[in-house]
């Protein structure tokens, strides 16, 4: 897997991850559990919708 999110990307897909779960343990809708899909796409800094669509936000692996 070759680090395609980087930077910005990575830090608000980390806090949102975060705040969702945060949000689905405290009582929220079951739904926001989806939290971690964008807390282990910041902490492994590899998006798999990324690489489909050709996409990369990480500057030390852009060619």
């Amino acid at each position: 897997m070759k680090t395609n999110v980087g930077g910005a990307d990575k830090i608000l897909r980390i806090v949102a991850g975060i705040a969702l779960l945060a949000w689905a343990v405290f009582g929220g809708p079951v739904w926001a559990w989806i939290g971690i899909v964008p807390l282990a796409t910041g902490l492994l800094g590899w998006c798999p919708a990324y690489t489909m669509l050709g996409m990369n936000t990480c500057p030390l692996s852009k060619k």
